[in-house]
C-alpha cells in the first residue's frame, strides 16, 4: 500500500489544516499578485506544511536566491514574520521555465517533485490581454502542458489546482461549469506557434481569436482543453475567477500591489483625471477579492481529493451569482470614497460618467483627459521636472481599452460546484472561518472603501496621516468647481 492509499483510507475525516500539514506542495506562479498572495495565506493558515516547492523563473542579472529574497520581503509576508515567521523555512525555491521543456528543472529537482509532491497549484500565466499569440499560448498553452506531463508521473499526488479564468469561454454568454471544447486542437495550435513566422502568426492569431477579446482568453481556454485530454489521469480542479482586485480581509484589508485592470481605472478616478469611461452601467461587474479566490484555491485542493474519484471539478469563482454589482452602482461607489478619503496625489475633483457612445467619448477625453495632462506636462517641464502626465494618460486609456470587452457585456455563470465547495467547507468544523469562500459575505460598500484605502496606501504610498491635507485640496477643487 502507497503512502498515497494510506491518507485515502481517512480522507473524509481530515480538515483543511490536517490535510495540508501532510501534504508536500508545488507553486507555480509564485511571483505573481495571486500567487504570493496563495503562498501568504498557505504559511500563515496552515504553518505546519512539511514543504513548499515554488517556481521560480531566472532574470538576466538577478539570480534564484537574490528573487526569492525579494519575494519573501514582500509586504504581503508582514503577518507572517510576525505570527509564525518559522514557517519561511519550509519554503524550497526551484529555478525554472514553466514554457519550457519539464518546466526548466533539472533531471534531479524533477526526480525530487515526482516523488514527494502531493499537490499542485498552478498558477503561473501571462495574464497581459495585448501579448501576440505566441507568447500566450507558449505560457498559458504550453505551460500547463508541461506541468501535466509532469505531475502524471507523480506518485503521491492528490490534487492538482489549475487557475484559469471566467472568460476563458468569453464567447458564451451563459458559462456553466464544464470544459467548452475548441475548434482547433490546442496541439495544433502550439505547433503552429512554434513553426510558423511572426507575419503568418498574426494574421493566424485574428483567424483563431474570433469572439474571444484577447489571446489571453483564448490561450486559457486551450489550457483546459489541454487539462480534458488527461482527465483519466489526475485529480484536477479548475478554477475560474472573474476579477481579480484587491483583499477584502486577509493578509490586510485593501492589500494589491499593481494596477492593472478595474485597479488602474480606480486609481485615475481617485486622482480625478479620467472623466469617461466606455461602459455599459446597467450591466454586472463581475468582480472577486484575491482572498476569496486564494481560499477557493486552497479549499479546492482539499475538496477535491476528498472525494476519491479524478473527475474534474470546473468552479466559477464569480461574484455575480450570488451576490452581485452592477458597474453604475461600483462606479459609484468609487466615486463616494475617493472623496471621502483623498488622496494628496489628486490631481482634479474625483468625477466621471459611464457611457457607451465612443463619439462622444472620444471628445471628452481628448479635452479632459489628454489636453490638461498635456498642459501639465508642459508646467513640469518649466519647473525642470520630468514630463510623465501624458505618458500615465496613455497608460490608462490603454488599461481602459484592454477591459472595455468586459464592461459593454455581460454572462451568467453556473456555479453548483462552488456552492457545494462552500457547503463542504460550512459543514467542517470552524474552517469557514478560516477559509472563506462564500461570497455573499462580502459587503460591497465596505470592500470599495478598502480598495481605496489600499489603493492609497500600497500603490500611491499615502498614508492616512496625509488626509487632512488631501481634503483640505479636495475643497479648494469644489471651490473652483463651483
Amino acid at each position: 500500500m502507497t503512502e498515497l492509499d494510506n491518507k485515502k483510507e481517512n480522507f473524509d475525516k481530515i480538515l483543511i489544516k490536517d490535510f495540508f500539514a501532510s501534504s508536500v506542495i508545488f507553486i507555480t506562479g509564485v511571483t505573481g499578485f495571486l500567487g504570493k498572495t496563495l503562498l501568504e495565506k498557505l504559511l500563515r493558515s496552515c504553518p505546519t506544511i512539511p514543504l513548499i516547492y515554488i517556481l521560480i523563473r531566472a532574470k538576466k542579472g538577478v539570480t534564484l536566491n537574490e528573487r526569492y529574497k525579494n519575494l519573501i520581503e514582500n509586504p504581503v509576508f508582514d503577518r507572517v514574520r510576525c505570527e509564525c515567521p518559522s514557517s519561511f523555512k519550509n519554503i524550497i525555491p526551484l529555478e525554472g521555465d514553466i514554457s519550457a521543456p519539464q518546466l526548466g528543472l533539472s533531471k534531479q529537482h524533477c526526480a525530487m517533485l515526482i516523488k514527494k509532491v502531493n499537490v499542485i497549484f498552478h498558477v503561473a500565466a501571462t495574464v497581459r490581454f495585448d501579448e501576440p499569440l505566441k507568447i500566450a499560448i507558449n505560457l498559458n498553452t504550453r505551460g500547463t502542458q508541461e506541468l501535466i506531463r509532469l505531475a502524471c508521473k507523480m506518485i503521491n499526488l492528490t490534487s492538482f489546482v489549475h487557475v484559469s479564468t471566467a472568460y476563458s469561454n468569453a464567447d458564451k454568454t451563459e458559462i456553466n461549469e464544464i470544459i467548452y471544447k475548441t475548434a482547433v486542437k490546442p496541439e495544433i495550435v502550439m505547433d503552429m506557434c512554434e513553426n510558423l513566422n511572426d507575419e503568418m502568426l498574426e494574421i493566424i492569431e485574428q483567424l483563431f481569436l474570433k469572439k474571444h477579446p484577447n489571446t489571453y482568453t483564448l490561450s486559457k481556454r486551450m489550457a483546459e482543453n489541454i487539462i480534458m485530454q488527461n482527465e483519466i489521469n489526475l485529480p484536477i480542479a479548475i478554477v475560474r475567477p472573474s476579477i481579480i482586485c484587491a483583499a477584502y480581509q486577509e493578509p490586510f484589508p485593501g492589500w494589491i500591489d499593481n494596477i492593472s485592470g478595474i485597479t488602474g481605472i480606480m486609481l485615475e478616478i481617485s486622482r480625478g483625471t479620467i472623466r469617461s469611461i466606455i461602459c455599459n452601467d446597467k450591466f454586472i461587474v463581475d468582480v472577486v477579492p484575491v482572498d476569496f479566490v486564494v481560499d477557493t484555491l486552497i479549499t479546492a485542493a482539499w475538496h477535491t481529493a476528498m472525494q476519491h474519484n479524478k473527475n474534474i471539478k470546473v468552479y466559477n469563482c464569480v461574484s455575480s451569482t450570488i451576490n452581485p454589482i452592477t458597474w453604475k452602482n461600483f462606479g459609484e461607489l468609487t466615486r463616494k470614497y475617493a472623496i471621502k478619503l483623498p488622496t494628496v496625489y489628486a490631481m482634479w475633483y474625483p468625477g466621471f460618467t459611464f457611457r457607451t457612445n465612443r463619439f462622444i467619448h472620444n471628445v471628452v477625453s481628448i479635452i479632459f483627459h489628454f489636453l490638461p495632462a498635456f498642459i501639465a506636462d508642459l508646467i513640469l517641464n518649466l519647473r525642470g521636472k520630468r514630463s510623465i502626465m501624458v505618458k500615465i494618460m496613455r497608460r490608462t486609456e490603454r488599461s481602459a481599452n484592454t477591459g472595455e470587452f468586459f464592461a459593454i457585456n455581460e454572462w451568467r455563470f453556473q456555479g453548483e460546484n462552488m456552492r457545494r465547495l462552500i457547503n463542504a467547507v460550512e459543514t467542517t468544523d470552524g474552517e469557514s472561518k478560516n477559509f472563506n469562500v462564500d461570497i455573499t459575505t462580502l459587503n460591497w460598500d465596505l470592500y470599495v472603501k478598502r480598495c481605496i484605502l489600499g489603493i492609497r496606501q500600497y500603490i500611491l504610498n499615502d498614508d492616512l496621516d496625509t488626509l487632512t491635507k488631501a481634503r483640505n485640496r479636495m475643497s479648494k477643487y469644489v471651490k473652483n468647481l463651483n
